[in-house]
């Protein structure tokens, strides 16, 4: 990867670099990676994300309703 420094402007070239490397998913990566994750818990982790994905494209395309808000939901009787 390669930020070029234009006119001595370094802000501007760091800013490039952050934003690259946000696109590039280097900072999620890093995140997943400081400490180890179970082989389990990796599966469980794509899972919900590949349920969120579809939920996602399925509401996108009409064909679920938008999830309901949770201040909408009516509130569970005390005890």
């Amino acid at each position: 990867m390669q930020i070029i420094v234009r006119d001595n402007n370094v802000d501007q070239a760091l800013r490039a670099l952050k934003k690259k490397l946000q696109r590039e998913g280097v900072y999620r990566e890093m995140k997943l990676r400081r400490h180890y994750e179970k082989p389990s818990e990796k599966r469980a982790r794509e899972r919900a994300a590949a349920i969120r994905r579809a939920r996602k494209r399925a509401q996108r395309e009409g064909g679920l309703p938008a999830a309901p808000a949770a201040a909408a939901r009516p509130a569970r009787a005390e005890r």
